[in-house]
């Protein structure tokens, strides 16, 4: 079964960070949200309390397959400050895991250089932090290994769009059909 992590911060967009986490479960993906904030209650943007399934440094993160950050601010800077986020993200790309970031949580990947020669996307007022090949105005992109998304309003298709690479496209097909998404 394929895993999937998604790091959630105070101030992070629930809407990105719990789509992701609900299509990926509807998937049949092993999902689990794991707080970098030491502590599993996190905040959202918008003052949505959510308890994150574990924590950052109780989690063994080398059975992943991919590595999910939701945007939301100040939750991408919390991600961006995360020492060890950051050598997480580094590993796993270099290993060949995919990585993805919606809005502005690109430019975590960006900051670490993950995203040179590449095409990618973000919250439009972002875009100008991204070190990559092409910035596209698309709800996601895929390049490689890493996956990138737009914002709030993009959340179902950049899930959706996880859900292909992870369970391929007829699966992400049916769950489309089941939650009634007609974009």
């Amino acid at each position: 079964m394929k895993k999937v992590y998604v790091f959630l911060a105070d101030g992070f967009e629930e809407i990105e960070g719990l789509t992701v986490v609900d299509i990926l479960r509807r998937a049949g993906v092993e999902t689990e949200t794991i707080s970098v904030m030491k502590r599993k209650q996190i905040l959202g943007a918008h003052d949505i309390l959510v308890e994150a399934d574990s924590l950052f440094e109780e989690t063994d993160l080398e059975g992943a397959d991919m590595l999910v950050l939701p945007g939301g601010m100040p939750g991408t800077l919390h991600l961006k400050e995360h020492e060890g986020l950051r050598e997480c993200l580094l590993t796993s790309c270099s290993q060949g895991k995919h990585l993805a970031a919606i809005c502005a949580a690109p430019s975590v990947l960006s900051d670490l250089g993950l995203l040179k020669g590449k095409k990618a996307c973000s919250y439009p007022s972002f875009e100008d932090q991204l070190d990559c090949a092409n910035v596209l105005r698309v709800p996601a992109v895929t390049d490689g290994n890493i996956t990138t998304g737009r914002g709030m309003g993009a959340a179902i298709p950049f899930a959706l769009e996880l859900t292909g690479i992870l369970c391929g496209k007829q699966k992400a097909e049916e769950v489309k059909k089941s939650i009634v998404y007609e974009g």
